[in-house]
């Protein structure tokens, strides 16, 4: 099939090399010529573990190319999908559909013939039916269907969830649109992938009720969690304790200093204004998003209480900036406001991140950026353990304390224990969701 994507940001040029390797011939298009002249040199602009590869080898098939040049990639194309950013609005914190608008208008002025416009773009209930209105108006004599087909990728582990999704979800008003949809994905429904056909609300609102629930299990263990820290139990423990209940499930289960990315904030914020709209509150989502803001503010509280209740002068080492390891997004991470509440209270940051450099060093102004961690921890009053990234697992904690001015660490992830920092040397250590330090004797070691 000849498939157009429009937009390559992170969703869309996932899609258009997946759907290249299922045997399509892809045109991914962007109004960006630097991004596309970047991508025909086989450069990714967004960190993807394994997505420059599998772009280079479909490009080298000839199933795959890059353009800026919309109407001609149009042109004779059975679907097109709109993959195009939906940012939060600054302001109410609505989706901005304006470059989804935009790029519905440019395709009906340029359609042909009968094609499938499909969106792929995280939009609100009842945005589909508009686009078939915009169609209509700016392109009477066009021929299609619309469609929606919601993204499930996890950042970092994208190309395994394309290859191998849990479901493919597709809403349409047409069986015309349906069967060319699912002859699209036939290759990996015969892997055993079910497809849920739908209507186009229902598709739509499946995404963000599935990005609600997840966040709103973060943000239940993080106050669990919380709760853990005064009463003196184990929220590791009660995690586990948890997730063997299958009805529940361990996912998502593992406390932290919040939830961020490109995702959960902007997707519960959508769907509490979309219940706002519709006279029907989503109170459990405004919740959730409000106790996600809490968690980071009590992490700030925890970091200012392991440097004597002040960060003035303090010099604080952070381990990881990104939202979660394996990507370099950093799109409501919980570092951007924990960094700025200690330079804001007079901490010298050092920050470790490879990967999270690549954006970061926008963001976070006024931090010194280290690629090795004990040089980063050279004199500090304290180490953080902000993301969880596979390198900060195997650190030599012995060499870690001895490097520093005062041997504090706090482990937002839990990846160390109590036993592992006393024995390496720290003086004060603070994980999430465990009693404190000051709370336990050398007897409960």
């Amino acid at each position: 099939m000849r498939i157009v994507v429009i937009g390559t940001g992170y969703v869309g040029l996932v899609s258009g090399v997946g759907l290249s390797h299922l045997g399509h011939d892809v045109v991914c298009v962007d109004n960006n010529a630097t991004k596309i002249a970047m991508l025909r040199q086989g450069k990714v602009p967004i960190y993807e573990p394994g997505l420059q590869e599998l772009l280079a080898s479909n490009v080298e098939a000839g199933r795959l190319s890059f353009s800026t040049d919309l109407p001609s990639a149009v042109d004779g194309a059975d679907v097109i999908f709109i993959a195009v950013g939906t940012p939060m609005k600054d302001d109410d914190g609505h989706a901005d559909l304006s470059y989804v608008m935009a790029a519905v208008e440019e395709v009906a002025h340029a359609l042909t013939g009968y094609a499938v416009i499909v969106t792929k773009s995280t939009v609100p209930v009842g945005t589909n039916r508009k686009i078939k209105q915009i169609i209509a108006q700016a392109n009477p004599q066009a021929e299609c269907d619309v469609a929606s087909n919601p993204e499930f990728l996890r950042q970092g582990m994208a190309i395994d969830d394309f290859m191998r999704p849990d479901r493919i979800v597709v809403g349409v008003q047409t069986e015309r649109a349906g069967n060319i949809l699912d002859h699209m994905y036939s290759s990996l429904q015969l892997r055993n992938v079910p497809i849920i056909t739908t209507d186009l609300e229902s598709a739509e609102l499946i995404k963000y009720a599935s990005n609600a629930f997840l966040a709103t299990k973060i943000s239940f263990i993080n106050e669990i969690a919380a709760l853990c820290e005064r009463v003196g139990a184990d929220v590791e423990e009660v995690s586990k304790g948890m997730g063997l209940d299958e009805r529940i499930g361990k996912k998502f289960l593992r406390a932290g200093p919040g939830y961020g990315g490109s995702c959960f904030p902007k997707d519960t914020r959508a769907l509490a204004n979309s219940g706002r709209e519709h006279r029907a509150p989503q109170s459990i989502v405004e919740t959730v998003i409000r106790v996600n803001d809490d968690v980071k503010q009590r992490m700030v509280e925890k970091l200012r209480m392991m440097c004597d209740g002040s960060f003035a002068g303090k010099i604080v080492t952070v381990f990881g900036v990104t939202f979660k390891p394996h990507t370099d997004d950093m799109r409501d991470a919980s570092s951007l406001t924990i960094v700025p509440a200690l330079l804001e209270g007079g901490a010298e940051v050092r920050v470790v991140d490879i990967i999270g450099r690549l954006q970061g060093e926008a963001l976070l102004p006024g931090v010194v950026w280290h690629d090795d961690p004990y040089i980063a921890a050279h004199d500090a009053d304290l180490v953080v353990v902000l993301t969880e990234w596979d390198e900060f697992y195997g650190l030599d904690l012995k060499k870690l304390a001895r490097n520093m001015k005062s041997p504090h660490m706090a482990d937002l992830h839990n990846i160390y224990s109590l036993r592992d920092a006393k024995c390496a040397g720290f003086e004060a250590y603070e994980c999430v969701g465990q009693a404190r330090l000051s709370q336990i004797t050398d007897q409960a070691l």
